[in-house]
This record gives structure tokens, sequence and C-alpha cells, in this order.
């Protein structure tokens, strides 16, 4: 392939600034992430994001695929670099990584441009704590075409691996916003449709409220669900009924839910 270079050593600066993205600190300093695989690779070249720099192993050197995601990297000046499958295994501290790795930008929506648009529903978290639950959150999202995923407060990074991981490429099709507590309870006034929170203590069925068009969906955290400040700005907060034992659901299960009552 023409314009790649080989790395073979562990102590490469740029191998090394690859692993260094699994760190918060080093994805916040450098508004960088990582993103393991082909498919979500593509996914981002796809929908007009190229990779900074592309490592592959040579099981993936011959795929078209792959020589799409490097020619778009090296239109952006971007790195091509063929590596070892110990390298990839390191990058990614996986013992079975992914043959493709790519590094890209991280993309935040502000939150004063955030609208449904022509999508039924837009979701907001407040103070998600697990990037698994996260992830999964952005890939419903995106399976049911709601408008984007606002994280308010102090939450878990979208853009951890963990994160990405749990997307399957949808970190790069559902716009993603940060707001504070005080940023999300001014811009709410000005949403024009309804706003429904998800809580325990509720006493409307989940099947039974008014979804009006479109839906602003808030979910609380792993832990403690909304606080009242945050339930008290929705129009009506809802209960998902338990008929079993369990007295609750995992947060990306609850909020799937949710997001198909207001978008059904």
């Amino acid at each position: 392939m023409v314009g790649v270079r080989a790395v073979t050593s562990l102590t490469n600066p740029t191998v090394k600034a690859v692993r260094a993205l699994h760190m918060r600190k080093e994805r916040d300093e450098t508004g960088l992430f990582v993103a393991e695989g082909l498919k979500t690779v593509t996914e981002g070249v796809e929908l007009g994001q190229a990779p900074r720099v592309l490592l592959f192993g040579q099981d993936a050197a011959h795929h078209p695929l792959l020589q799409q995601a490097a020619a778009a990297t090296r239109s952006v000046g971007g790195e091509v670099i063929e590596v070892t499958s110990d390298i990839l295994a390191k990058v990614s501290r996986r013992d079975n990584p992914q043959a493709v790795v790519g590094v890209f930008r991280q993309v935040f929506r502000p939150l004063a441009e955030v609208e449904a648009g022509a999508s039924a529903c837009v979701v907001a978290l407040h103070r998600v704590r697990d990037p698994g639950n996260l992830g999964t959150i952005v890939r419903t999202a995106d399976a049911a075409g709601c408008g984007g995923v606002i994280l308010v407060g102090e939450c878990c990074d979208p853009y951890a691996v963990e994160a990405v991981r749990a997307t399957m490429g949808s970190i790069f099709a559902v716009p993603l916003t940060k707001a504070s507590e005080a940023e999300f309870t001014a811009w709410r006034q000005d949403w024009k449709g309804s706003m429904v929170g998800a809580l325990l203590s509720a006493e409307t069925d989940h099947r039974r409220a008014e979804y009006r068009k479109p839906t602003l969906i808030l979910m609380g955290n792993e832990q403690q669900g909304l606080p009242e400040d945050m339930a008290a700005l929705c129009d009506v907060n809802v209960k998902i009924p338990m008929r079993g034992r369990a007295d609750s659901l995992n947060l990306s299960v609850a909020t799937g839910v949710m997001i198909y009552a207001a978008t059904g």
C-alpha cells in the first residue's frame, strides 16, 4: 500500500501516543479517541470523519475498506501504519485485538444547536457513570433515529474505549452534547415538545404518558436515578412496571424502553 510505514516497536512514539488514549486525561488534552475494528473505522470514514492515525495488521492489509480508510487518513495528513499483532494487542488492551485501529477527533455539538429536527426524540442522561451503558444507549439512539444524546452534569466519557466499543460504530452517527445542570435547565425552557423523565416513584405508566413530539427523554444515573431538581423539569415523570422480583432495569435497557415508547 502506498504511503504506509511499518512499525514493530512498542516504544514507537506514535504507538505510545495511541496507547495513552485509554486515559481520560490524555483524551481530554488531545481531543482524540480510539476506535477499534474495520467496521467501526469505516463508519467514521463514511460519515465524513477521517482517522488521524490508522494502525492495521497484516490480516487486513488488502481489504478494500482498509484502502478507503487509508486514503481518507492521508487526505487529512494522518499517518497510516502497518503494525504487528503484539502492538495491536497493546494498543487495544485485548488478547484478541481487532486488525484495525483508528484514532479520530472527538466531536461535541453545542447545546444551543440541539434540536430534534426530523427525529421524534432526543435523549438526555444525568450523570451516567458506566461507559458500557452509555455506549449501548448511543447505539440504541442511533437505531431508533434519535436526534442526539445530551450528557448532563458529571458523566463518564462517551469517548472511552469501552463506550466506543459498545456503540458498534454509532459514536459517529449520533450527535453528542455536554452540558452542566444549570445550562441544561436554562436550555430546556425553549424545548418545543414534551420532556419525559423516568422515575421509580412515578405513578404514570410509561405506556400511558403523552409523548408530544419531539420528545426529550431524561434518564437518571445507575445508582440514584433522577434527583428531584431534574425530575421537576419534566412535563411528566413515568415508571416502567416491574412484574417480577427485580425492582429495576439496567440503565441502558430502561433507556431503550423509553426511546421506543417515545418514537413508536
